[in-house]
């Protein structure tokens, strides 16, 4: 004799699917509370990485600012055993009398560090027409740590032959290296930074830029560093008693002239620098309504989506305190 086979009741097929709507519910949650916690990991990394990567490559620059080989001493136009190059067409020319790519006769202290706060898209003489308001460009003259032998010179780079007490300034393709008594080569440098924005898409996103000094015809060669480099800031650590011992730290908008000009008994022995890294893409989940304190100024999120980390370092200029002819 069969038996009569009894199916679910309507209420036990509702408790089944509430308890399978509440199972699923939970592992959504969990789900997506892991790909919110991967992206936002994510996104602090890449922070992370591109804000080390350009403190890094900066503190390397202003570690060896005013760096010129076995030059004992500052480098001037009196220090030139041959005149040097005159500054290249379309140069990058900072503030002053003599603050191109080379030091020129007769014009005043040759600057080999100079910085201003921006304040027109169109910067150092016209070299620049794409610069963000109100974050800092800066100048870096040196040479590069490593001297060069005669024969892996380069016909589109710039070199100093440098002794103890003289040095010459001249192009690779120029010919015969100029004799220097007890010398070595150097290539030499001259950087400028800057941020600029680039747009993608829908998307403007801020560009961290170096300008690198190449051969006559193309006085400067600009290349992107890093992406999300929003805000750059300087404070000049300034001895203007000669002493030795920083008086103050000043922003470039309150530099005097002459403190540029490291001569006499006014030296920048230290550099403060600020780095404010933004997210390359916004998150429509965070709302960031920080204030960040870059030395004398602020940066305001004003309740964007971007997140930001603001790295901070102190930067000593061992070579400020050569001695001038």
């Amino acid at each position: 004799m069969l038996k009569k086979q009894q199916g679910f009741t309507l209420l036990e097929i509702f408790v089944a699917l509430a308890i399978g709507l509440v199972l699923i519910g939970g592992v959504l949650s969990v789900f997506v509370g892991m790909k919110t916690t991967t992206q936002e990991t994510s996104s602090m990394g890449e922070l992370q990485e591109n804000g080390r990567f350009a403190v890094s490559l900066l503190t390397d620059d202003l570690l060896r600012q005013n760096l010129w080989g076995d030059l004992s001493s500052n480098l001037s136009s009196g220090l030139l055993i041959t005149p040097a190059p005159a500054n290249p067409a379309g140069d990058c020319i900072g503030g002053g009398f003599n603050n191109g790519s080379f030091p020129q006769p007769g014009v005043g202290s040759f600057r080999t560090i100079w910085a201003q706060t921006v304040d027109n898209i169109n910067i150092l003489d016209g070299c620049i027409d794409d610069a963000v308001i109100d974050s800092d460009v800066i100048q870096i003259k040196r040479v590069v740590a490593n001297p060069v032998a005669q024969a892996d010179i380069q016909v589109n780079r710039y070199y100093i032959n440098s002794g103890f007490e003289n040095a010459a300034i001249f192009l690779g393709n120029a010919g015969a290296v100029p004799t220097v008594n007890q010398s070595r080569i150097w290539e030499y440098q001259h950087h400028v930074y800057y941020i600029r924005e680039d747009k993608v898409g829908d998307e403007v996103i801020p560009v961290l830029m170096q300008g690198r000094l190449q051969n006559a015809g193309n006085a400067m060669s600009f290349n992107m560093l890093v992406e999300g480099i929003e805000r750059i800031h300087y404070m000049f650590g300034v001895d203007t008693s000669g002493d030795g011992v920083i008086n103050a730290y000043i922003a470039p908008v309150n530099m005097l002239e002459n403190y540029w000009d490291n001569a006499n008994n006014v030296k920048i022995l230290a550099v403060k620098l600020y780095v404010l890294v933004r997210s390359i893409r916004p998150d429509r989940n965070y709302d960031n309504d920080n204030v960040y304190q870059m030395g004398d100024v602020s940066f305001d999120a004003s309740g964007d989506n971007y997140r930001r980390i603001l790295f901070s370092t102190t930067v000593s200029m061992p070579n400020a305190t050569l001695r001038t002819f």
